[in-house]
C-alpha cells in the first residue's frame, strides 16, 4: 500500500528543503526525497548574494553549521579594459558569502530533519500519476526507489533536467540551458584572491564573466560562465578556462604557488523561468526545474529558495497551483526581464566598460551598485513600485 503526505518534494537541494520548511510551518505533513545520499558535491560557485543570506535567515539555517561558510566584504571587479573597480560591502550584518554546496546542502538537509521534515535521501523518483479516486488529498501517487507515496500535492525540486518534468511532458523537446559554467577549486591561495571576491568581465566572455570566491577552509572556487549561442563555445571551455588561468592579473590575484585541483566540473544553467510551465497538471517546479537562475549572473541559489518558499506556502491553498503560478509572476517576472536587458548590455564591450566607469564614480554609488549587485533588493525593484519603501539599499545585512 502507499504511504501519504500532505506535501512531497521530490529533490533535497535548497529549492527543495525551503519548500519543505515553509510547508512545515503551515501545518503540512511534509516528505522530501532525494536519490542522491548527503552530504554530496554540487556543480556551483558557491557564492550567497545577499537575498540568499536573507532568505536562509529566515529559514533559520545558521552559518556556523555550515563547515566552509566564509563572509566577504571586499569585492574587486575587473572591466573589460583592465579597469579595477574595488567595492566593499556594509560591515553590519552580511551581504556575501561563500559555502561550498557540500556543505551548505547537508546543513539545509539536517536542518529540516530538526524541524520534523522527512527527509528520505538515498530513494529515487520513478514515475507519477493521479491516484484513484476522489480524495483530494491524495491527488498525486508517486511511485520511488523505496514503494509508492500519495499526496495532495507534489513539488519537483529535482534540477534542470527534471525527471518529474520529463515524466509528466515526455515528447517535450530537451533543453540545454541559456549558459554553461565551468568550475575547479584551489588551494594554497595566497594573492588577494584568498580573501577578496573576484568577477573578471574578460573581452572574450561577455556578457560572461570569470570569479574567484574565497572559502573559510583555505580554498577558493574558481570558474567562468558563457552565454550558450555567444562567441564561445561550450565545446571549447576546457581550453578556454586554462587561457584564462593563464592571464596575468588573474594569476596574480591568486599568488605565485596556488595549487588548482584536477577536478574539473562543468553544468548548463537553466534561465527561462517567464517562459517556462512552472506547473503541469499540479505538479509545482521550483529552482532549477522551473529554470528560475538569472539570466544576467548565472546565480540560482536565491531563486532556488525564493521560489521553494513561495511553492510551500502554495502548498496550503486551496488550488496551490494557481497561487503558485501567481506568486512567482510577481516575485520574478519582473527582475527576469531586466537581468535579459542588463545582459545585452554587457554583451557589449562599451557598454560593459562604460558601465563600470558609471559605477567607479564615488563611494556612494560603489557601496549601493555592490547592494543592488548581490541582490540586496529584487533586481528590478526600482521600477516596481510595489516594491519601493524608505530604506531601500540601506538596510542591515542579513545574521
Amino acid at each position: 500500500m502507499a504511504s501519504h503526505t500532505d506535501v512531497l518534494i521530490v529533490g533535497a537541494g535548497p529549492a527543495g528543503v525551503a519548500a519543505a520548511l515553509t510547508a512545515r510551518r503551515n501545518g503540512l505533513a511534509v516528505c522530501v526525497i532525494d536519490k542522491a545520499t548527503f552530504p554530496r558535491d554540487k556543480c556551483c560557485g558557491d557564492g550567497l548574494t545577499t537575498g540568499a543570506l536573507r532568505l536562509l535567515d529566515t529559514l533559520g539555517l545558521r552559518p556556523e553549521t555550515v563547515p566552509s561558510w566564509r563572509t566577504c566584504r571586499d569585492v574587486t571587479l575587473r572591466s573589460p579594459s583592465g579597469r579595477l573597480v574595488d567595492l566593499q560591502l556594509p560591515g553590519k550584518g552580511q551581504f556575501a558569502a561563500i559555502a561550498s554546496r557540500f556543505d551548505l546542502d547537508a546543513a539545509l538537509v539536517r536542518h529540516a530533519r530538526a524541524h520534523h521534515v522527512d527527509v528520505r535521501d538515498g530513494i529515487g523518483f520513478v514515475g507519477i500519476e493521479r491516484a484513484t479516486g476522489d480524495d483530494a488529498s491524495r491527488a498525486h501517487r508517486v511511485t520511488t526507489t523505496d514503494g509508492e507515496i500519495d499526496a495532495r500535492v507534489v513539488i519537483a525540486a529535482d534540477g534542470m533536467w527534471s525527471p518529474v518534468r520529463k515524466a509528466l511532458e515526455p515528447d517535450r523537446e530537451p533543453y540545454l540551458g541559456e549558459w554553461h559554467a565551468l568550475r575547479q577549486y584551489a588551494t594554497n591561495v595566497s594573492g588577494t584572491a584568498s580573501r577578496r571576491l573576484y568577477v573578471w568581465f574578460e573581452p572574450d566572455l561577455l556578457p560572461g564573466y570569470a570569479w574567484s570566491f574565497p572559502l573559510a577552509d583555505g580554498r577558493v572556487n574558481l570558474g567562468f560562465g558563457i552565454l550558450r549561442g555567444a562567441t564561445q563555445k561550450v565545446g571549447d571551455m576546457k581550453s578556454l578556462w586554462r587561457d584564462v588561468l593563464q592571464r596575468e592579473h588573474v594569476r596574480d590575484a591568486l599568488g605565485d604557488g596556488a595549487n588548482i585541483d584536477d577536478k574539473v566540473s562543468a553544468w548548463p544553467i537553466p534561465a527561462r523561468v517567464t517562459s517556462s510551465a512552472l506547473s503541469i497538471d499540479g505538479v509545482l517546479f521550483v529552482g532549477d526545474a522551473a529554470r528560475a537562475t538569472d539570466v544576467l549572473t548565472g546565480e540560482g541559489i536565491g531563486q532556488a529558495l525564493l521560489s521553494g518558499m513561495l511553492a510551500g506556502g502554495a502548498a496550503s491553498q486551496a488550488e496551490p497551483a494557481s497561487a503558485y503560478r501567481h506568486a512567482m509572476r510577481r516575485h520574478f517576472f519582473a527582475d527576469h526581464r531586466m537581468s535579459a536587458v542588463l545582459g545585452r548590455i554587457l554583451s557589449n564591450e562599451f557598454l560593459a566598460r562604460g558601465a563600470l566607469r558609471v559605477v567607479d564614480g564615488g563611494a556612494w554609488r560603489r557601496e549601493k551598485f555592490a547592494r543592488w549587485m548581490f541582490e540586496d533588493e529584487p533586481r528590478a525593484s526600482a521600477f516596481t513600485p510595489r516594491r519601493w519603501h524608505r530604506d531601500y539599499l540601506s538596510l542591515p545585512g542579513a545574521y
